[in-house]
């Protein structure tokens, strides 16, 4: 007579975490995005195989003292250009610089892969430029990390224009953990260009420069000249906002 009341109560339980266990799964999910990364190979990006690899669930870029790298070098997302969108994904760095390019150019084939140029959404190992807009082969520095700033075209040159504040550098450099897993996530749309880190948003940039404001191109992965590093990116999804 006890073993149907234990039973029922065993169903009841296991009913109960299947049910949880679905619902925390459907919030994990998010609607609109897409995977870049399958998790195992670099099916859809190009790059130099001697630099990149698949490696515990990450794309993972490798230098060593030797052979030095005399320029930077790209892993380039082949499948397909971006232009508004949402890019949300995960990095790890132990020495030197790295950064995400989105709508930029393969410029040409260098000695240790394509060379890209184009908007990057910078970070490093260091305490300075994690988070800024820089533009790579490009105008520089957009943004430092912390500014909202409007680009405008003076007398045929470049001007940064700084407008607004979105915290202290050195705060939001607080929230970064070192030589561990941090979350980065860039928004584009039109003119208007975003960066965040761990949830802080490190950058805001109004592009106003036509000639050289880009509005489409590839997402790369970069591997910065300098010091033996180790660069890790997963969890790569992307949202179109058009």
């Amino acid at each position: 007579m006890k073993t149907k009341p234990r039973i029922h109560s065993l169903l009841s339980a296991l009913i109960a975490g299947l049910i949880t266990s679905t619902a925390v799964c459907a919030a994990d999910v998010e609607p609109g995005f897409k995977s870049l990364f399958n998790g195992k190979d670099l099916s859809g990006w190009e790059g130099n195989r001697d630099l990149w690899s698949a490696k515990e669930g990450a794309i993972t870029g490798i230098t060593k003292a030797d052979p030095k790298l005399t320029h930077n070098t790209f892993l380039v997302y082949t499948n397909a250009p971006v232009d508004d969108f949402e890019l949300r994904v995960s990095y790890r760095i132990v020495n030197g610089n790295s950064g995400m390019q989105y709508r930029s150019k393969v410029l040409r084939k260098g000695d240790f892969g394509p060379i890209v140029g184009g908007y990057q959404a910078d970070f490093e190992a260091g305490k300075t430029y994690s988070g800024i807009l820089y533009e790579e082969q490009g105008r520089g520095i957009l943004a430092q990390r912390g500014q909202k700033t409007v680009i405008k075209e003076v007398d045929g040159k470049t001007k940064v224009e700084v407008v607004g504040s979105l915290g202290k550098s050195e705060d939001i450099q607080a929230k970064i953990k070192h030589e561990e897993w941090n979350d980065y996530v860039v928004i584009a749309k039109g003119n208007h260009l975003q960066h965040f880190i761990n949830g802080m948003q490190t950058v805001d940039v109004v592009d106003e420069q036509p000639a050289k404001a880009s509005k489409s191109g590839i997402l790369a992965l970069q591997i910065h000249v300098g010091p033996p590093m180790t660069v890790q990116f997963k969890n790569i999804r992307i949202k179109s906002l058009k």
